[in-house]
């Protein structure tokens, strides 16, 4: 063979030899695509709200969020202060939140007021409670506080959005949602996040929504807040019109439609919606048993005070809170407040409505404390009471009234994962400003989804190019008050 031919043959049985590797090589790789999407396939949920497993063991399996809209005050009522004792009626200087908002000024004179109620030690712990909450006292060895709590915005709608979005007022999502899309829910009849009593004020349903998240993860109202317990209900949980077989057949034919546009590329909003029809027909069979308080026992109502005034519709509403959450429900919050610009504990001018408001739901809360407790449900369940923020130790504007403090206020947890009969942190000797041990609101979120197992830094979504998450400024867990 001529030399040319012959290198020619050499290099064309080279090619081939090429050919035949990169194209085992592509097969390979389609092969391997082909068996790690199976395995993802397998590996991932059927639904958005299907259980998932947490980053590491949880102490909670679920939340049950006492609202106290408004801002009671601790100096009123958990944060005891000698000093406001001794100085009441004294005009010195203080660094006033809404002062400084306004003008800049530090230092503005400001009268000290003392606390309306007595104060005295309750349980073993002894830890200090006022007269405010007198059944909320005999529970002082369960509950776990933090007195070092500060937070952003001194409105409250900045406030409220932050407590519950983690922002003051960017577009995010709630804390219901994001442990929703972090842990999926428990009960497939049933949402995984319900709010009962929901202001439309201050946030509105920003409170309680999915912001960027998918829309399966947002919360499910029950009713409004200030309106009677017994329209906490699901809206058009019935269907007068057609019978259960004929909505049957229309779920059925939806779900075949929607099947069509449906798939690897779909809109996840497109998805959430085929999940809520699914989620709603099994709502129809399970929610009106879980919202029916008629097979309660009469022991069990009056631990509530339901029947009774003024406790009856709290009562109702904390009790709805347990048997969600005995059913599955993974996030409940409890709203007590109204839709006004001034909610409810938000007590300006006139200091002893705090009593007014006490009243309604120290004996509801009380009886929920108890019930978890005889039931064994308070070992995977965390009780949170608290608000948007406290109060100011010294009168607004001299009168009669406190006004709104971001600065260094209380709120306590109970339950599953933290210490019962413990205090944490501190405010200085007014009880203005926190001083020992202090605690944002961010820590606070970052604490609450570390006992339901979930890392605050790892519970991420991306959006807009980058990773978001309910901590998003900054957070730390809070170790000094964890069991």
């Amino acid at each position: 063979m001529p030399p040319d031919l012959e290198e020619d043959a050499v290099l064309d049985a080279i090619r081939r030899r090429d050919l035949l590797k990169h194209t085992a090589c592509g097969f390979g790789y389609l092969a391997l695509a082909g068996l790690a999407a199976e395995r993802a396939a397998a590996e991932a949920p059927p639904d958005p709200l299907w259980p998932r497993s947490p980053h590491f063991p949880a102490k909670a399996k679920r939340v049950i969020f006492l609202f106290m809209q408004g801002g009671v005050s601790q100096v009123d009522s958990f944060d005891y202060k000698p000093r406001l004792f001794r100085d009441d009626g004294k005009d010195m200087p203080f660094d006033d939140a809404r002062v400084i908002a306004n003008t800049g000024a530090r230092g503005s004179e400001q009268r000290v007021m003392r606390p309306l109620w007595e104060f005295s030690r309750h349980g073993e712990c002894g830890h200090w409670g006022s007269s405010l909450f007198p059944e909320l006292n005999r529970h002082m060895d369960e509950l776990c506080f933090i007195h070092s709590l500060h937070t952003e915005g001194v409105a409250h709608g900045p406030a409220t959005l932050f407590l519950h979005c983690g922002a003051t007022s960017a577009v995010r999502p709630s804390l219901g949602a994001w442990i929703q899309y972090g842990l999926g829910t428990e009960n497939r009849d049933l949402p995984g996040f319900v709010t009962i009593g929901p202001s439309a004020g201050n946030g509105g349903a920003r409170n309680y929504g999915n912001a960027f998240l998918p829309a399966v993860y947002q919360g499910t109202p029950l009713g409004k807040a200030g309106a009677p317990a017994s329209e906490a209900t699901i809206r058009n949980l019935s269907n007068p019109r057609l019978s259960e077989a004929d909505q049957r057949r229309q779920l059925d034919l939806l779900l075949a439609l929607n099947a069509e546009q449906s798939g690897p590329s779909s809109d996840p909003e497109l998805d959430a919606v085929i999940s809520s029809f699914e989620l709603a027909w099994r709502m129809q069979m399970n929610a009106p048993d879980a919202l029916d308080l008629s097979g309660e026992s009469a022991e069990t109502l009056a631990l509530y005070g339901i029947g009774e005034e003024p406790t009856d519709n709290f009562g109702r509403q904390c009790l709805l809170a347990r048997r969600l959450s005995e059913r599955g429900v993974r996030f409940i919050q409890v709203t007590y407040g109204d839709s006004t610009a001034n909610p409810a504990w938000d007590q300006h001018s006139n200091m002893p409505k705090h009593a007014d408001h006490a009243r309604r739901v120290d004996r509801p809360i009380a009886g929920l404390l108890a019930d978890l407790r005889r039931r064994g449900l308070l070992e995977d369940t965390l009780i949170w009471w608290g608000s948007e923020f406290g109060r100011t130790p010294y009168a607004q504007q001299k009168g009669t009234g406190r006004d709104h403090n971001p600065d260094g206020f209380t709120v306590w947890l109970a339950g599953a994962g933290v210490k019962p009969g413990f205090s944490f942190g501190a405010t200085d000797e007014f009880g203005h400003k926190a001083e020992q041990d202090k605690v944002h609101m961010h820590d606070l979120h970052a604490t609450i989804l570390h006992l339901l197992g979930l890392d605050h830094e790892r519970l991420t979504y991306r959006h807009s190019g980058r990773d978001f998450r309910l901590t998003d400024v900054h957070g730390r867990v809070v170790e000094g008050i964890l069991a």
